[in-house]
Parts: structure tokens; sequence; C-alpha cells
């Protein structure tokens, strides 16, 4: 096996907030340094590196004395911002002693979220990588609230990876992989070297936070890769203490869990789509609904619709239920919630009569919607 981080071109490298905090005692400036070094390698090597880095809340508590990771939403933001000062810091020292510039990037849901944002992001990120300048991406916990974060920098690594189309995500992690068991309780526990991304059996393996300093654990990388993976994005998770690994990585070497992802790239519209975290609403469809859509390709109307969750404009992008629950699809939609309410059950040449106009026979068109 062959690591795929060989090949790749563009890379999204996510450090966690044990490693980079050295399990909360502190900004480790030693460990910074020698990833700085590595990503100072590979883009040698003529590849195109984005960090995307925990650490903020972390670093944030141990300068404000918190003895334990505060529940208070303002206090949490305030450790964000004040831990933030102390990263961004130090990767830009690392970075300069290899002549390197840094820039600091912090995002929200929100930015994905909107189309416009969205093509910022993507165009900013895209323009600094042109530049020679390394990103150091966090999410932005200074403002943010529960109800809209990504929820752990694994998540925002792989919709980094989305937004810019990378070949790959490297997650560095306190764990050498994913095991097929927990290895702090099961000895027969063995190293997953490779497999699919997206596989469930994968989910199964994972368990829970890692650390008492980072929110994520293995679930949340297994769940990284497979999203990742919609954009075409390979994932490997690796042991972020390994000496020299994202190095070795880049020559071939395969190291931790390489998750390969099974299916090409989506267009940057249906992916943007793809990676809405929350929606503005959602459609309950019946199972004639349901298979037009997924076996069929066709496209969703009104009479195939049984319920509306939400309120929603004309326009954003909903979630297509199937009767069970289970979310099928995503897609930009025609019509409003309390229009769609009005209009659903009914065949497409009667909108007209129902509403007084017609935006269009489809509450979402084939082309603006996309199979989860």
């Amino acid at each position: 096996m062959k690591s795929v981080i060989q090949q790749a071109s563009r890379i999204i490298v996510k450090v966690g907030s044990s490693l980079v905090t050295n399990e909360g005692r502190g900004l480790d400036h030693s460990a910074i340094a020698r990833w700085a070094a590595q990503i100072a390698s590979l883009r040698a090597l003529g590849k195109e590196v984005v960090l995307v880095s925990s650490g903020a809340i972390a670093e944030g508590m141990l300068r404000l004395q918190f003895s334990a990771r505060p529940t208070d939403i303002h206090e949490l933001q305030a450790c964000a911002a004040v831990g933030q000062m102390g990263l961004a810091q130090i990767y830009e020292t690392s970075f300069r002693a290899h002549g390197i510039g840094t820039a600091q990037v912090l995002l929200t849901h929100a930015d994905l979220a909107d189309r416009e944002r969205y093509l910022n992001a993507r165009s900013t990120l895209t323009t600094l990588l042109r530049l020679g300048v390394v990103p150091i991406i966090n999410e932005n916990d200074t403002v943010v609230t529960d109800e809209i974060k990504f929820g752990d920098n694994d998540t925002l690594g792989a919709l980094v990876a989305n937004l810019i189309e990378a070949d790959a995500l490297v997650i560095l992690t306190d764990q050498r992989g994913l095991y097929s068991a927990d290895p702090r309780k099961d000895p027969a526990a063995y190293l997953i070297e490779e497999a699919q991304a997206g596989d469930e059996s994968l989910e199964a393996m994972a368990g829970g936070a890692g650390s008492s300093i980072g929110r994520g654990g293995m679930l949340t990388k297994v769940l990284a890769a497979k999203r990742a993976a919609r954009s075409g994005a390979h994932t490997v998770i690796a042991w972020g203490r390994e000496e020299d690994a994202l190095v070795r990585l880049a020559q071939g070497e395969p190291i931790g869990t390489q998750l390969t992802a099974p299916t090409a790239r989506l267009t940057a519209r249906r992916q943007w789509m793809v990676d809405h975290l929350h929606t503005s609403g959602e459609v309950v469809l019946d199972a004639g609904a349901v298979q037009k859509l997924t076996q069929e390709g066709k496209s969703l109307l009104p009479i195939g619709v049984i319920a509306v969750n939400g309120k929603f404009r004309r326009g954003e992008v909903i979630t297509c239920l199937d009767e069970s629950g289970k979310a099928i699809a995503r897609g930009l939609t025609n019509y409003t919630g309390s229009e769609v309410r009005r209009i659903m059950r009914h065949s497409s040449s009667e909108i007209e009569a129902i509403l007084g106009y017609v935006e269009g026979p489809e509450l979402i068109h084939r082309d603006n919607l996309v199979l989860l």
C-alpha cells in the first residue's frame, strides 16, 4: 500500500487540541515548529498545504486560569478570543523560520452556508495558496454558538477539503489511527491500515472523545473522512507525534489509517449543498417520490411531498426526508415553506391555480438536487 499523500497536490492538515497544547499544558512550541518544518518540506515538493488547527480554547483556558473547560458560552468565547492570539503568533513565528508566510482564517458554518460567502471563502483560500501563503484555519469560536457550530475541527477540515477541492485530508491526532476496538480496553485490537471512507463498519469501531481537551474523538474523524470523500478527497488519520509523519506520507510511506474516497468529485454547487450542516427546513416525501429521486434521478415534484418542517425561503437549501425520517437528499427549493404547504400533494399543473403564479413545475429541479 502506498500513501495517497504521495500523489496529492493540495492537502489539508488538521491538528488537534491535545497535540497543539501538549494535553492542555500550554502551546507546544517544539511540536508546532516540527509541523511547520514538515509542511515546508511538502511545499518544497510542490504541494499546497492548508493547516486546520484546534487549540484556541484550550490555550485560552490556560491563559485565563480555568481548571476545567467552561460550560458558559460567553466564557468559552472569551477563551477562544484570548487563545487565538497565542495560536496565531506561534504559527507565524514557526513558519517564518522557513521563509513562509501565514494567514489566519476564522470560519463559521454561516460562512459556508451562504452561497456568496462560500465563494468568497473559496476565492480567498485559493488566492492565498497561489501567493505561497499557508492559511491557518480555525472555527471562529469567539462569535459562534452551539446551534451553528461545526462541532469539531475534524468536520471543519473535511469541509475545507471540499471547499477548495483538496486531494487529501491528513488528520493528526493523539492516537496512531483507527483500531478495530479501543486498544486501551481490548488487547486484541488491531490497527485498520486501509479501508474505504464511508464504510459503516468503521463507525462501529470508532469510540467517543479521545481526550478531555478536544471536542472530537475517533468517530468524528471517521465521519470527517466520509464527508471529505464526497468531493473525492482521501483521508489519513495518523499520530501527530510520529517522527516526520507528513514527509514520510508524502514519500509514499503508509502511516496510520488510510481511508480512500470511493466516489468521483461532486460539482462545486452540489458540494456546497451537501456541506450544509444545518438546512433551513425539511420536506417529507412519500415512497414514490423517494424512488423517483434515488433510483430514477428525477426532479422532486410537489405531489410527492407529505409534510413540511420549518420555515424557508425560495432558493434556500432544504433537506428531503423519507417517511422514516432519514435524510436522502438536499436541494435548492423553488418555493417557500408556506407555499410548499399549500401545493404539497398536488400535481404541478395545479400550482398556478393554488398560488396564482408558477416558479417552476418542480419543487426542486434535479440539477439543483444532490443525494446523500
